[in-house]
């Protein structure tokens, strides 16, 4: 269960790393347009594409934490059982759910890929997008999915490890 953890760890790395280029690319961008007149070509674009692979590569962590939305008002009152057992449930529901995002996404690249579609200023090919959010949202499928047989057994906490 290491493993999970380490590829987890690895994406949110990337992904900080994707919102850095993002934030310099950015400013450089800002500041270029507002003192000099030179900006960078279809940075909007840019942004779009790397926010959209950041926000996937984040999931994996998410989910290994369990960090989602967790509207607890109506189990205050249960067990810890009963808690644990709608947890498990949960998480089968959300690996479920990114199975099917990560299904959609694959075929969404491959579509991309076979009609060679791109972005509208610089042709950033979009399939490049594709590629870089299926395995971080195979992943997260794959995370729920052991957090679903699993339990309490595996998950991490701010500072503790699965």
């Amino acid at each position: 269960m290491k493993i999970l953890e380490q590829l987890a760890k690895l994406c949110s790395i990337l992904s900080g790393a994707l919102l850095t280029f993002i934030t310099l690319m950015t400013c450089y961008s800002l500041i270029g347009r507002n003192t000099t007149g030179d900006t960078i070509t279809g940075d909007f674009e840019l942004t779009g594409v790397a926010t959209g692979a950041a926000i996937a590569l984040f999931m994996p962590l998410c989910q290994l934490k369990k960090a989602n939305i967790i509207v607890d008002f109506f189990t205050a009152k249960a067990s810890e059982q009963t808690v644990a057992q709608l947890d498990r449930l949960g998480a089968l529901f959300m690996a479920a759910a990114f199975a099917l995002l990560t299904w959609r996404t694959y075929l969404g690249g491959m579509n991309a890929w076979a009609s060679q579609s791109g972005s509208m200023m610089l042709g950033f090919p979009e399939w490049i997008v594709y590629a870089a959010m299926t395995p971080p949202l195979a992943l997260s499928a794959v995370i729920a999915l052991t957090q679903a047989i699993m339990g309490e057994k595996f998950s991490i906490s701010e500072g503790g490890s699965a």
